[in-house]
């Protein structure tokens, strides 16, 4: 079901990464991170009659925040040629997301289109290691020879990138505010060889989270979306399991920042996309390893059941023996992954 643009438009932006873990995915491994708040008072009582008083403001670091906030894609640009195959022309390409720029690459198959397009979210890497277009390389190339247009979004803070100074203590919000402004450039470019009324999402590990996160803040924006070996839909789990063993120093920033699950639980509350799934119109394909030590099938079963209880239309495919970055039944995955996006995107 899609709602009208300007609705998917006006309702998407700094989406926090519930997905603060987990690797890059396709052939590299990573790790992960983590979250941010503020309340508003209520005014006091006046003996004179006054104007009905505006709801309370959301928190700036929330889900309802970033429902609530008008967001902007634009700007998309394609650079210079990076790769030519039998099948695709691969680019560097900008886009404009809510005033910076995000670098990122693009394949576009031969021949005129148009062709229905898929934005990548990728997993976690280390900015500082991390290279434009990086983390899901089989992906990209195999998507584009089966006739998509392929946007893979290096996120803020990475690669040819704007930073945001304030990303990582707010959860990395940033990264799904990127990948959501990713399809309103592709969109707003209005390129012949682009069909931009069928648009999906794939996101591996983390970037799975990001992709939960834009589907609750922006339904309506895509027709379809596809997650591999997901990071946990809460927050606080992902924190739990890769940033706090290793005593990451940002976790006590942003237990600062926001608070303990036990001390605000209502902002870990607003946090995560479980809590809003209601909102969710777009079919969802989650595909999971049972030997995943690195991001527990368990998650994608707690998240799935979510969405199940909601009555959505989701679909969780296990793997028996394959792990985070999957191997050998990685082609049966794309096999099922193609497929539900030719129904889907038609």
């Amino acid at each position: 079901m899609r709602f009208p643009r300007c609705v998917a438009r006006a309702g998407a932006g700094l989406v926090l990464v519930v997905a603060v873990g987990c690797t890059g995915g396709g052939d590299e491994a990573g790790r992960t991170e983590p979250p941010a708040s503020s309340r508003a008072g209520a005014g006091t009582p006046s003996a004179t009659p006054t104007a009905t008083p505006s709801p309370t403001p959301a928190d700036p670091v929330s889900l309802p925040a970033l429902i609530q906030r008008e967001h902007h894609g634009s700007g998309l640009r394609l650079g210079a040629v990076r790769l030519r195959t039998d099948a695709y022309t691969q680019y560097a390409v900008t886009y404009r997301s809510n005033g910076l720029t995000i670098s990122g690459i693009m394949n576009v198959p031969r021949g005129e289109g148009p062709f229905p397009a898929l934005v990548l979210a990728h997993g976690y890497i280390d900015p500082d290691v991390y290279t434009t277009g990086r983390g899901m390389p089989r992906e990209q190339d195999l998507l584009a020879r089966e006739g998509y247009v392929v946007l893979h979004t290096d996120y803020r803070n990475h690669a040819g990138s704007d930073d945001d100074p304030d990303n990582d203590v707010n959860l990395r919000l940033g990264y799904t505010e990127d990948v959501i402004t990713a399809v309103q450039a592709l969109r707003s470019a209005a390129r012949p060889n682009v069909d931009d009324d069928r648009i999906g999402l794939l996101g591996r590990s983390m970037g799975g989270g990001v992709v939960y996160n834009a589907l609750v803040v922006a339904p309506g924006l895509v027709d379809a979306a596809v997650v591999f070996a997901p990071v946990s839909s809460r927050p606080e789990e992902n924190i739990d399991r890769f940033q706090r063993p290793e005593g990451d120093p940002l976790v006590a920033e942003i237990e600062a920042a926001h608070g303990t699950p036990e001390e605000n639980p209502e902002f870990w509350r607003q946090v995560s996309p479980v809590t809003y799934v209601d909102r969710v119109t777009e079919p969802l394909l989650v595909h999971h390893g049972t030997a995943d030590d690195t991001c527990p099938l368990a998650w994608s079963r707690s998240t799935v059941a979510a969405f199940e209880a909601a009555g959505k239309d989701v679909e969780l495919r296990t793997y028996a023996g394959e792990g985070h970055t999957f191997g050998p039944r990685w082609p049966d995955s794309m096999d099922a992954t193609t497929a539900f996006f030719e129904r889907h995107l038609g």
